[in-house]
């Protein structure tokens, strides 16, 4: 584990109910706390009350919901936390359950809840510290799904970036690459619907941004293959309609070179992030 990585202590606080109890400390144990670069030498050797106090030291935080492939530690996502790390941000990933090392399975309400509880973990440590909600690809589908469900609890989330999203499953589904060369098939398309519909599985971000009031910040690749760009601005545009603040939108576009999951590799990407939540947190 690097010097200034910690995974999350489970103890504060479970709620009463052994089976909720279970849950919610096989979701803080599974909690990557990542502290920003500037702060990597004080880090060495220390335990994870540490760490939690970390969280009060003023420099903003980013709690990281990953796609559908792999878990929290795939490459390319750890390129992502060094890059955030490097810009001066802590950032807390999880796997959620069913993925990584987290037991249960996955399921979008289960999905949501996971979110829900690191982001209210985290709120509940951070003092007046903004916490930024980061989703990318399925994990935009959980964080706009988490926001809906604490702008309802009179919470507002402080910021929500999406990297990379789609309208909804359905939309997301239908333009996957492979799933393309099996539309023709008849039945193909039905079969799909009804797995959705049976497993209830919508992640209806589309509908989501509908009720958010948070800053929100959209960034998509122009040759993202895999969740195509249409996507990301089609997002934008009900979300731009839907917000009575309209400056809280914004949408930025990378170019040809960084796909679907290499926008990190991106020079703007940090200057982007952080010149957006400045503005929106001043």
């Amino acid at each position: 584990m690097d010097s200034q990585d910690c995974e999350a202590d489970a103890a504060p606080g479970p709620p009463a109910c052994d089976f909720v109890a279970t849950w919610w400390n096989m979701v803080l144990r599974n909690l990557r706390h990542t502290v920003p670069s500037c702060r990597g030498e004080d880090a060495k050797g220390k335990d994870c009350c540490w760490y939690e106090a970390a969280l009060h030291d003023g420099n903003p935080i980013i709690v990281y919901l990953h796609g559908s492939a792999e878990h929290r530690a795939a490459p390319h996502r750890l390129e992502l936390v060094k890059v955030l790390s490097d810009g001066g941000f802590h950032v807390l990933s999880v796997d959620y359950r069913g993925f990584g090392d987290s037991t249960g399975k996955p399921t979008e309400e289960g999905l949501t809840a996971d979110a829900i509880c690191v982001y209210e973990w985290t709120k509940a440590r951070c003092g007046a510290t903004p916490v930024c909600l980061w989703g990318h690809s399925l994990g935009t589908g959980v964080a706009t799904n988490a926001a809906k469900v604490l702008e309802e609890k009179g919470c507002p989330v402080d910021a929500i970036v999406l990297e990379a999203p789609f309208t909804n499953i359905w939309d997301a589904s239908i333009n996957y690459p492979l799933l393309k060369i099996y539309q023709k098939l008849p039945g193909c398309v039905q079969v799909l619907m009804d797995a959705l519909r049976k497993d209830r599985i919508v992640f209806p971000s589309d509908e989501n941004v509908k009720f958010l009031s948070s800053p929100l910040l959209i960034l998509h690749g122009e040759d993202d293959r895999t969740v195509p760009l249409e996507c990301g601005k089609k997002l934008y545009e009900i979300a731009l309609d839907a917000y009575r603040h309209k400056e809280r939108v914004k949408m930025v576009i990378f170019p040809p070179g960084f796909h679907h999951n290499f926008l990190y590799k991106s020079p703007i990407l940090l200057k982007t992030v952080r010149d957006f939540l400045s503005e929106q947190w001043a």
